[in-house]
């Protein structure tokens, strides 16, 4: 068996810390058979301070909100998960990687209604690359529209960062890459854009950045916002709206956000090349402020990092 890139020793389990390989659930369990979990995807990078969590907050935050439509009640206090975290990083002794906390349905009782389970939260860290390849960042990557749309309103809650979504990115993800490119972007049921198997997308028309809105069928995402909020501040104009496909086609950016993609260029899509086919100036501009705060290089004047 292929051991886990990039695993750490330990993990927090219900309180705990036990060992990477030691870390397991019954087969029994409910989330194994649907789904049943939530989770969140967090950053940690090496700053001239330290290391330090992007918008820790903003995710402990979702991922409660995203128990809280799902009827999970998180079994400790967000201050408490916020501790582990952070002191979960010094046990591991990584200077920068990912995070994913958890909380899922137990082991206790087999069938679609989930009341018999116990709610159960782990916490993980292992050190990640570039989600979607080192070079992604500075040329590009060529993605496809997929077939698949996203799931339509009032069947799965797109703004909970549900595991059962994910079987849907799947699809998205995998025909991509029968396709030989990096990346799917799906539409929403009503053919507008909605985002890709794993992140959220913009486009730039004539100076104005464009994102679809939130009842798109997506994830309000953390770095999603985050690149709102630097725009804004770069006297960038944005727009959130309901966007046509052919808009991809015509744009003259386009990028994908997320806390594992960062800010990625897309440089092509169902093989027609974005404007010139690089990373355009708004683009390039959006990630200098972005990596800048992240790296400790620019002010956190948003008190974006917490410092371990």
């Amino acid at each position: 068996m292929t051991d886990f890139p990039g695993k750490t020793e330990w993990i927090w389990m219900n309180g705990e810390l036990v060992r990477w390989e030691d870390a397991k659930i019954h087969i029994a369990s409910h989330v194994v058979h649907y789904g049943s979990a939530i989770f969140e995807g967090i950053r940690a990078y090496k700053t001239p301070r330290g290391t330090a969590v992007f918008r820790l907050d903003a995710h402990l935050e979702r991922m409660y909100y995203s128990c809280k439509i799902y009827r999970m009640d998180v079994p400790y206090p967000m201050e408490t998960l916020r501790q582990a975290i952070l002191d979960l990083i010094r046990k591991n002794q990584v200077e920068e990687c990912y995070i994913r906390p958890i909380v899922y349905r137990g082991y206790g009782a087999l069938g679609v209604d989930p009341a018999g389970c116990p709610v159960d939260v782990a916490i993980l860290t292992w050190k990640w690359g570039k989600y979607l390849g080192d070079e992604a960042l500075q040329r590009g990557v060529d993605v496809i529209v997929s077939s698949w749309f996203r799931n339509a309103p009032n069947t799965t809650p797109s703004l909970a960062k549900a595991a059962a979504n994910y079987m849907n990115a799947q699809l998205i993800k995998l025909e991509a890459k029968h396709r030989n490119r990096i990346e799917g972007i799906a539409l929403d049921v009503h053919g507008f854009v909605s985002e890709g198997s794993g992140e959220n997308l913009f486009l730039v028309y004539k100076g104005t950045l464009y994102t679809p809105a939130l009842a798109s069928s997506i994830l309000f995402g953390i770095t999603r916002d985050s690149v709102i909020t630097l725009a804004r501040d770069l006297n960038i104009p944005v727009v959130e709206t309901w966007i046509p496909r052919e808009m991809l086609y015509i744009a003259d950016e386009v990028f994908l956000t997320g806390t594992a993609a960062e800010i990625t260029p897309v440089r092509s899509i169902d093989d027609i090349v974005v404007g010139r086919g690089e990373p355009g100036e708004v683009t390039r501009r959006i990630q200098d402020a972005f990596f800048g705060l992240i790296q400790g290089r620019w002010p956190d004047r948003y008190q974006w990092l917490t410092y371990v």
